[in-house]
């Protein structure tokens, strides 16, 4: 299984645009997937798969169709269900449902796991890597609606902190001020939003101070090349331009 995966990856690498939302929002109010069973559809006419009408199997095909949370594997096969003959649709809500919910799982989680490796996610990784190996639809889907936010959360807790450390070593205010209240506050989806967006915003706020504390000192000492370079450096305004320098800066 674990040499299969290299290449998975790659294939989860490539549809993770059209992907996006088949994996867990990280935000306030979000809603679980809805369960891979064939019961799911049946329940909203009250009556097994085998006692709905043909209007009845289409309707409940389409309701799948629209939800938004549907993959590309589950669309496939429906799309292929409701242009066939009754006993398709009959056999797609049975069962190829499940299947082609577990084949967007996969790469749900192939592709949380290539971005988790990016990341360093050690927590989500392992997971993964369990959940592969078991290779079991059911545990994926669970893992999907519920452990991947549990798992995502103890992975940004970790990083917050490594942040929080090198923030004080630094004597970044605004990023220090911003963590401090996201602990304070612990919430899961706050937090992986503030990594994803916010931390960018409070770091470039903290480095534009140290470097016009620096270019200060660099004035005082009439330092014409740092002058003109941390002047560029502004005049660009670029927060990963900035964050570069001043780590070169500080390591020189």
């Amino acid at each position: 299984m674990r040499q299969h995966r290299a290449s998975l990856l790659v294939v989860a690498a490539a549809l993770t645009p059209a992907l996006l939302f088949t994996t867990p929002a990280f935000a306030a109010g979000s809603t679980a997937a809805p369960a891979a069973t064939s019961t799911v559809a049946a329940a909203t006419f009250d009556k097994p798969v085998d006692e709905m009408s043909e209007d009845e199997l289409r309707a409940a095909i389409a309701a799948i169709l629209v939800d938004e949370k549907s993959g590309k594997g589950v669309v496939r096969e429906a799309n292929e269900a409701l242009n066939g003959t009754v006993d398709d649709m009959r056999a797609f809500l049975k069962t190829g449902y499940r299947l082609a919910q577990a084949e967007d799982d996969r790469v749900a989680i192939l592709t949380i796991l290539n971005g988790a490796q990016k990341n360093g996610d050690k927590r989500v990784i392992a997971e993964i890597n369990g959940l592969l190996d078991r290779d079991s639809p059911e545990e994926m889907r669970a893992w999907l609606e519920t452990g991947y936010r549990l798992a995502q959360a103890e992975d940004d807790r970790v990083a917050i902190f490594t942040i929080l450390n090198g923030a004080q070593k630094n004597g970044d205010k605004r990023v220090i001020s911003e963590i401090n209240g996201l602990l304070d506050r612990d919430s899961p989806e706050e937090m992986r939003a503030w990594l994803t967006t916010g931390y960018r915003l409070a770091q470039a706020e903290d480095d534009r101070v140290a470097i016009v504390t620096i270019l200060a000192g660099a004035q005082k000492n009439g330092d014409k090349a740092l002058i003109a370079e941390i002047n560029g450096l502004l005049d660009r305004d670029s927060p990963e331009e900035m964050r570069a320098w001043l780590v070169a800066f500080r390591s020189a």
